[in-house]
């Protein structure tokens, strides 16, 4: 009951109370605040559950996330076993199959590892999501700065008085450096989640009639150097691989290691800003679009000319067709 001013005390109005409130008394003049966890129904007469937020794997968004999370996973066990087939054809054993096997199935747990994002979070999921992601790409692009590497070793050493270039780039020592540089963002990991490990949280401050269920990251310095040393070895991969753009043509994979990087650090760069701007289910949503962008990017750029060549073009998949025009380009 809302008295009416300057009329007398039996004018009244009624009015249903504000959002949040509720009167379910004849004749109330007052309204009652529903408890933190509720808010009020539409009649406004009783208080019930917030609903709860988060990235589903019913919702629209969800459902075309997931669908690209595994077909991006299947499509990377389709490309290893045409690898596999062909694994005794020029074009796999001139591209460093061991290397190009790993970062398949570096690129296959970078898809896999999206699916964390989606769904209730809870405790192991938010300690997964990002230790799982941030060890799958280190992997990958670890992998791929050491082919660079190996590349311009072989360019190097294919030179008159360069032979000795290759012995500091052997199968071991290739095997060590990936592993090495994969076991630096395992510590971090390990020091992040020991430290300050993520986990769930229900954020009230995002709207006022549901919550929003998140992963707070625990550490932003954790956070911070997972990806920044991401971030440093696509960097070095993207440079290196720059340098040796202008290669002879039987050489050419360096130019792939160039725009795949590219392309790889471009999602990440701009990523930042739509990560920090996004509230709720939406950062999450960023997040896993950002992982498989690179991931298609790295993907294709790394793998469809081979396959292209593997598939359609068999007669260039010979060693005669690889090694192509020695000169170099002006």
């Amino acid at each position: 009951m809302a008295r009416k001013k300057g009329e007398p005390v039996c004018c009244f109005d009624c009015i249903p109370c504000s959002e949040g409130e509720i009167s379910n008394e004849t004749d109330s003049t007052e309204c009652t605040s529903c408890p933190g966890n509720f808010w009020s129904n539409l009649q406004r007469n009783h208080c019930v559950p917030k609903s709860m937020e988060f990235l589903s794997y019913v919702e629209p968004l969800g459902i075309s996330l997931t669908t690209a999370s595994l077909f991006g996973a299947l499509l990377c066990t389709i490309v290893l076993g045409i690898f596999t087939h062909h694994r005794t054809t020029p074009v796999v054993r001139a591209n460093n199959s061991e290397l190009s096997f790993l970062i398949l199935l570096s690129l296959k747990l970078c898809f896999l590892c999206s699916l964390f994002f989606i769904g209730q979070p809870r405790l192991w999921t938010c300690q997964l999501r990002h230790a799982a992601f941030g060890i799958s790409f280190v992997l990958c692009v670890s992998c791929i700065l050491v082919k660079t590497m190996v590349v311009l070793a072989v360019f190097k050493a294919s030179k008159p008085g360069g032979g000795g270039s290759l012995k500091w780039f052997g199968l071991m020592q290739q095997r060590g450096t990936v592993v090495f540089l994969t076991l630096i963002q395992a510590a971090v990991c390990t020091t992040w989640l020991v430290s300050s490990s993520p986990a769930p949280h229900e954020n009230k401050g995002y709207y006022n009639d549901r919550i929003v269920v998140e992963c707070v990251v625990g550490s932003t310095v954790g956070f911070g150097v997972l990806l920044g040393y991401i971030g440093l070895l696509a960097v070095l991969s993207f440079l290196l691989a720059f340098l040796a753009r202008n290669l002879p043509d039987n050489f050419n994979e360096a130019k792939f290691i160039t725009f795949s990087t590219l392309v790889f650090c471009a999602v990440w760069i701009a990523f930042i800003p739509a990560y920090i701007n996004s509230p709720g289910k939406y950062a999450d949503a960023v997040e896993v679009f950002a992982i498989l962008s690179s991931s298609f990017g790295l993907l294709l750029a790394l793998f469809g000319p081979k396959c292209y060549i593997i598939l359609l073009k068999p007669e260039k998949n010979t060693k005669k067709a690889l090694m192509g025009r020695v000169t170099p380009r002006s």
